[in-house]
C-alpha cells in the first residue's frame, strides 16, 4: 500500500497531533509561516511522493486565514506528487451559508468546496456539518462523521440516562440531531420555536414538548456568540426544567459567548476539540471537552485501507 502521511496547518495543531497519535503516526514535517504582509508560506520538509496524504485543518477563526493555509497546502501536496489528498476539516467554516436565503447572496459553502478541489483535494472528511446537504454539491467523495455517539457516551458516563432527561433541539432544523442523542439516553425530546432576527441574533418564542421537572439537554452543532443558546435556555428554565445542560460539537465561542455562558443557567456545556478553546473559555469550569480525535483517526485509517467508513456513521 501507499505510505500514509498526516499534516496539519496552524488552526488546531493540538487536535491534529492527537489524531496522528491515535492513528499510530507522527505528523509529517511541514512549516507554515507568513510573510510580513500576511501572505501564507508553506514548506513541506519531507517527501510525500506517491503517499496518501491527509491534511487536518479546522477552518475556525481566523476563518479566512485557515482556509488560505489549507488551499496552499493542498496545492503544495498536489505539486509534490502525492498519490491522494484528503482535506480533513473537523470544523467546516462557511457551512452556515449553504443556500440562497434571499436574492443576490452567495452560496459560500459551495464556493469553498470548489476551491478545495481546485487546489488539489481528492476527498473531504468533516465532522458534524451545519447542514448535511453540503455533501450534495461537493464534486468529490465526502465522508461526514458524527460527534453525537462520542458526546452521548461521555455525558451518559457522567450523568446517567433515562426518563429524568429530555433532549431539546434549539430549532426545527436540529430535530434529527436531538433525536439521535435522545435515542442513546433513552429519553424524550422537545423543540424550541425560534425566530432568527439577524446574524447571531434569535429569539425563542415557544417550546414544543415537556420539560417540567426534568433535566434538559440542549443539543446543537455550533455555539458562536451563545445568544441563541442562552435565549433558549432562558425559555426552558421558565417552562420548569430542573437543570439545564448543553451539548455542542463546535465551540466557536465568539465575542460575548463566554460571559453569557458564565451568567446563564447552564450547569455544564459539553463540547468537542474540533476547535481549540481560548484561555478565557478554558477558565470556565462548566465547559467540558470530549475528544473526537480517535473517531477522526479511525476514519483516516479506514479511508487509507479502503475499508468501510459507514459503521462510524452510527446514528
Amino acid at each position: 500500500m501507499k505510505e500514509l502521511k498526516i499534516l496539519t496547518g496552524n488552526s488546531n495543531p493540538g487536535f491534529a497531533k492527537a489524531v496522528a497519535k491515535a492513528a499510530g503516526l507522527n505528523l509529517a514535517d511541514c512549516m507554515i509561516k507568513h510573510f510580513a504582509d500576511g501572505e501564507s508560506q508553506v514548506e513541506i520538509h519531507e517527501s510525500i511522493r506517491g503517499a496518501d496524504v491527509f491534511v487536518v485543518q479546522s477552518t475556525c477563526p481566523p476563518v479566512n486565514e485557515s482556509y488560505m493555509e489549507l488551499f496552499i497546502m493542498l496545492d503544495a501536496l498536489k505539486r509534490a506528487s502525492a498519490n491522494s489528498i484528503t482535506a480533513v476539516i473537523p470544523y467546516f467554516g462557511y457551512a452556515r451559508q449553504d443556500r440562497k436565503v434571499k436574492p443576490r447572496v452567495p452560496i459560500s459553502a459551495k464556493c469553498v468546496s470548489d476551491l478545495m478541489i481546485t487546489a488539489g483535494a481528492d476527498r473531504i472528511l468533516a465532522v458534524d456539518l451545519h447542514s448535511t446537504q453540503i455533501q450534495g454539491f461537493v464534486n468529490c467523495p465526502f465522508d461526514h462523521l458524527y460527534a453525537i455517539p462520542t458526546l452521548a457516551q461521555k455525558f451518559k458516563e457522567e450523568h446517567g440516562s433515562g426518563d429524568d432527561f429530555v433532549v431539546v433541539s434549539p430549532d426545527a432544523g436540529g430535530v434529527e440531531r436531538a433525536r439521535a442523542f435522545a435515542k442513546r439516553l433513552n429519553c424524550s425530546i422537545a423543540i424550541v420555536d425560534k425566530r432568527r432576527l439577524g446574524p447571531n441574533e434569535a429569539k425563542a418564542f415557544n417550546l414544543i414538548g415537556e420539560v417540567q421537572g426534568k433535566k434538559a439537554i440542549v443539543v446543537d452543532d455550533i455555539i458562536d456568540t451563545a445568544g441563541t443558546l442562552t435565549e433558549g435556555c432562558r425559555l426552558i428554565k421558565e417552562m420548569g426544567a430542573e437543570k439545564i445542560f448543553a451539548v455542542i460539537t463546535h465551540p466557536l465561542l465568539s465575542g460575548p459567548a463566554v460571559a453569557r455562558l458564565k451568567e446563564s443557567t447552564i450547569e455544564e456545556l459539553w463540547v468537542t476539540d474540533t476547535i481549540p478553546l481560548s484561555d478565557e473559555a478554558k477558565s470556565l469550569s462548566k465547559i467540558k471537552v470530549a475528544s473526537v480525535a480517535p473517531l477522526v483517526a479511525e476514519a483516516i485509517k479506514r479511508i487509507y485501507g479502503n475499508d468501510s467508513v459507514s459503521t462510524l456513521f452510527d446514528l
